[in-house]
């Protein structure tokens, strides 16, 4: 009878090398430069990608930190190489979480009269200041298919049939441009959520301008134009992230923070807050 093999020996788990290509092919490097990068030997790096060796708990963490993985991806390939995984999923309501929910509800209050929403990785708004809930509340349709503003999906609102693109002036400019950075984070995703998102909306929008290559205007930033009601709105966003999230939360959670691109807007949005 053969002897059985050890633990180091022993094949790994077929979901880790899954992850590890993906994770360097999304960042299009080769395995030279991801060993040069993480500072591991080319040959290793292509045992772990093909399963011929199994990777410890720190090498996991190392090429998930040097492939800039997603802390919920980095714990997933934990689990596929047989590991508990490192980081904790925590709702922004508990006690552990109150400093980022502090860091959040300061920046969506102090950038009042201006609209500001914070969401997740797959575009849940999480919270907002009152800005962006008059906003939302002047854009979106009454009725029962209507949702609160701070629990709306930012996709779904812009691009399912009875969502704001009535209102949305430059449509043929913006939409391409937020559907393929959506695309590009479903990509990134690994988990599937924001690209369970997008499938429904694609089968809506059918051959629509989203398809086409954008438009590129000379612009230091492209606006989001909004005309209801005699009103007009051009806004540009900014996006601010966690730069040392250690919990699963923090890290997929952004803000996103709106400004008026001309006067006329700055006056509408603070005589709207007053």
């Amino acid at each position: 009878m053969p002897a059985s093999r050890s633990t180091s020996e022993r094949a790994v788990p077929i979901g880790f090398p899954c992850h590890l290509r993906a994770w360097r092919q999304r960042e299009r490097i080769s395995q030279l430069e991801l060993s040069l990068h993480a500072g591991v030997s080319q040959r290793h790096l292509s045992h772990l990608e093909s399963g011929r060796s199994q990777p410890s708990r720190t090498m996991v963490l190392l090429l998930g930190q040097a492939l800039r993985a997603p802390l919920r991806e980095q714990n997933e390939a934990l689990l596929a190489a047989g590991f508990a995984p490192a980081f904790h999923t925590s709702e922004l309501e508990k006690p552990n979480m109150a400093p980022v929910l502090e860091a959040v509800t300061h920046m969506l209050q102090h950038h009042e009269p201006y609209p500001a929403v914070a969401v997740d990785r797959a575009w849940n708004a999480c919270r907002a200041n009152r800005s962006f809930e008059r906003l939302i509340a002047l854009l979106r349709p009454a009725g029962p298919e209507a949702t609160p503003p701070g629990t709306c999906n930012l996709m779904r609102l812009f691009f399912q049939k009875n969502g704001i693109r009535p209102w949305v002036r430059n449509w043929d400019h913006v939409a391409p441009f937020l559907w393929q950075r959506a695309c590009r984070e479903a990509e990134a995703d690994g988990t599937g959520r924001v690209q369970a998102i997008l499938d429904p909306l694609k089968e809506d929008l059918g051959t629509e301008p989203w398809v086409k290559a954008p438009r590129l205007d000379l612009l230091p930033v492209l606006p989001l134009i909004l005309s209801r009601d005699g009103l007009t709105l051009s806004l540009f966003s900014v996006i601010a992230t966690f730069g040392t999230a250690q919990d699963v939360t923090t890290d997929e959670l952004r803000i996103e923070c709106f400004f008026p691109a001309d006067e006329a807007s700055k006056a509408l949005l603070e005589s709207m807050a007053g």
